[in-house]
């Protein structure tokens, strides 16, 4: 059995504690409350401090969101079809546009917890090779490792290295 891991990773204009972010870190616990409370959610990334900010794997002034979801349809509910919608209009207010992706979804052993290195493979692997059956995206996803598909897509590939 798999569930899907996914990070989000988004650098901050502003630090974390300053007035130009105050609407966005207000919202937080609202946000990640709704999200442990949606169908499908199972784990979420988190510091003591609270929010994952400067985490060493991805450097000063990056925010990470690293979670796990029972499946591909329950994560997209959350993202696309709640309130969350309505705080990530806002992004642009607070986090630099960014060149390259900054989000990857993969599948992961049910009970499995990943770690943010191993999500950073993933999200390098994803920037590299594109979407494969070890990194991919909302856009271009694949069949958890367990399912049975008659044929893969072309895009089918395996470049990513193994954690």
């Amino acid at each position: 059995m798999y569930q899907l891991a996914q990070l989000n990773i988004a650098d901050l204009k502003s630090p974390i504690d300053s007035p130009e972010l105050a609407d966005f870190v207000n919202n937080l616990d609202r946000i990640n409350q709704l999200a442990e409370d949606s169908s499908g959610f199972v784990w979420r990334y988190e510091v003591d401090e609270g929010v994952a900010i400067t985490d060493e794997v991805f450097g000063e002034n990056f925010i990470v969101n690293l979670s796990v979801w029972s499946d591909i349809a329950s994560l997209h509910d959350y993202v696309y079809r709640s309130v969350h919608v309505d705080i990530m209009k806002r992004r642009k207010e607070w986090f630099h546009r960014m060149k390259q992706a900054y989000t990857v979804l993969w599948w992961v052993p049910a009970g499995h917890l990943p770690t943010t290195v191993e999500a950073k493979i993933k999200l390098d692997c994803l920037q590299k090779s594109g979407s494969t059956k070890d990194a991919f995206t909302f856009k271009e996803p694949f069949p958890r490792p367990d399912s049975v598909v008659e044929s893969r897509p072309e895009s089918y590939k395996d470049e990513c290295p193994a954690v």
